[in-house]
């Protein structure tokens, strides 16, 4: 969930997977592995808090009003 929902705001604010990857200093490549579903790949906590100031939002907006 946490992470569809974080590539539908990258690309609803027309963020390429490079910058993404700038504003939480990791490799490009580590967005595109982490976006993959055939990926082991995950963001961490210090991620989510990074992407939360990229995308200029909460961190609880990642997460579903509801557990699933």
């Amino acid at each position: 969930y946490v992470i569809n929902k974080i590539l539908k705001m990258r690309k609803e604010q027309s963020l390429s997977q490079r910058d993404l990857a700038y504003f939480i200093q990791v490799d490009k490549s580590f967005i595109a592995s982490v976006e993959s579903p055939n990926s082991r790949a995950k963001y961490n906590l210090k991620h989510l808090n990074e992407i939360a100031k990229a995308l200029n939002c909460k961190f609880s907006d990642f997460f579903p009003p509801e557990p699933l």
